[in-house]
């Protein structure tokens, strides 16, 4: 229990650090999370990919990604390989609002981390390890409920 209430209250922190950015911003922090691996990509993305890179369902990114393209921030197309799964793209407007927030947003983690110095490897290391053993349990789970 103890490690589920540390890993709520770290996410409430960091969303409280950096949630000043976001005011008065047309985007929701969650939003900007959805930008930022598609102003990166050289290439479309598929939305199935954005689900397993944000670790959100399927559902949940369909419903962000159509808010997103209502305000033209993102654009999708069907995937000719896969009717089923569209592509997606940043547009002008999303990379320009991206480029204003996700520095700000960049710099305000480095300086809430700078505290850990030495230890911030551990940290990293600890992390993904707990991400990985999370990812593990939900991945044999759902095997299981698939049976």
């Amino acid at each position: 229990m103890e490690i589920v209430t540390l890993i709520k209250r770290c996410a409430s922190l960091l969303d409280r650090a950096v949630e000043p950015l976001v005011e008065g911003a047309p985007l929701t922090l969650q939003e900007l999370d959805f930008l930022v691996p598609l102003r990166y990509e050289e290439e479309p993305v598929i939305a199935r990919r954005l689900a397993e890179d944000l670790g959100l369902t399927q559902a949940a990114v369909s419903k962000a990604l159509a808010k997103l393209e209502r305000r033209r921030l993102i654009e999708r197309a069907p995937n000719p390989a896969d009717r089923r799964a569209s592509l997606v793209t940043i547009t002008e407007e999303g990379k320009r609002l991206m480029d204003s927030l996700f520095p700000r947003r960049l710099t305000v983690e480095a300086e809430m981390f700078h505290a850990l110095g030495g230890a911030r490897a551990e940290v990293l290391e600890a992390l993904e390890r707990l991400a990985e053993v999370m990812g593990d349990h939900v991945e044999k789970t759902a095997g299981d409920r698939r049976r």
